[in-house]
Order: C-alpha cells, then sequence, then structure tokens
C-alpha cells in the first residue's frame, strides 16, 4: 500500500485536508452544531443528544480535538468540549479562501 505524501503539499493544504477529514462524518458535524449552540457541553450531554455509543461518540470527540476544531477541559470525571475559537477561525479562513478563489463561467463538462 502506498504511503501519503503529505509532505509534498503545503502546510495550509494539509491543514484543510485535516479539517475536511474532521468534518467528514455526520456525527462529527452534528456534535459541532451542539457545541456551537450550548457553546459548552460535557460529554454525557452530547451522547444524549446523539443516536450513538459513549464510545462512539468518544471517538468522534477524539477525531475533531485532534483536528483542533474543539477543545476539551477535565473536571473530575467529566470532560467539558467546546469550539476552539482560534482553530475555528483559521479553518473557516482556510475553506472561505478556498471556496472564494473559484470563479465560474469555465466552459468544462
Amino acid at each position: 500500500m502506498a504511503t501519503p505524501k503529505t509532505e509534498d503539499f503545503t502546510v495550509k493544504d494539509n491543514r484543510i485536508a485535516n479539517y475536511a477529514k474532521a468534518l467528514a462524518h455526520p456525527a462529527r458535524v452534528a456534535i459541532l452544531q451542539i457545541l456551537i449552540h450550548t457553546k459548552e457541553c460535557i460529554c454525557g450531554d452530547i451522547v444524549d443528544d446523539l443516536p450513538l455509543a459513549q464510545s462512539t461518540v468518544s471517538q468522534h470527540l477524539k477525531e475533531l480535538k485532534d483536528a483542533g476544531l474543539i477543545k476539551g477541559n477535565i473536571d473530575g470525571a467529566k470532560v467539558c468540549y467546546c469550539i476552539n475559537e482560534a482553530e475555528w477561525e483559521t479553518a473557516k479562513a482556510y475553506f472561505n479562501n478556498l471556496f472564494d478563489s473559484f470563479v465560474g463561467g469555465n466552459k468544462c463538462c
């Protein structure tokens, strides 16, 4: 199996790909929407809002955290998650720049 050549691409390209990977599952999108609307959330609350097992939700939270889109604080036995505002703004700027760079009107397809 071939290894990915991520080092052949820019840091920005790799970050966009990591954000896209983190967003590539509907459960992660749902988790982000929960965090956006509640501003802060404890993992148990997220589990209550989704049709998934606690372990599955934890895996999705890990993916979002690894991408930097969320952050979490441990408070005793509870872990509280929220949007990582600085990284969120970076992701937003990168995606906006990517999508805004397309100028329609090409004659392809």
